[in-house]
């Protein structure tokens, strides 16, 4: 008889809480879209990298880090400096 895991049944939230890794992953997530978002209007808009850190007063290097989805440590001042630049508006909220 095979042994039956401890996680069937239990969702994607429940295993990374139980693995200590929930939040963390949630803040990757949540940047990967942001990033994605912030990509995805600068093509569509057809702006430069140069440009989009004219536009948010930051240097390439700060944009960079904004546009990879692996790091996690932006600011919701460059975030929301990010969306200005593309005619948008961040918003966040608690659920």
């Amino acid at each position: 008889m095979r042994k039956r895991s401890k996680h069937v049944g239990s969702s994607l939230d429940d295993f990374l809480r139980e693995e200590g890794v929930l939040e963390e992953a949630r803040a990757v997530a949540l940047k990967e879209a942001v990033a994605w978002q912030v990509r995805r209007t600068m093509e569509k808009e057809h702006i430069s990298k140069v440009e989009m850190a004219r536009r948010m007063r930051t240097s390439r290097s700060a944009l960079d880090r904004l546009l990879d989805p692996s790091n996690t440590s932006v600011t919701l001042q460059t975030l929301s400096r990010a969306a200005r630049a593309v005619g948008r508006e961040l918003r966040i909220e608690l659920v």
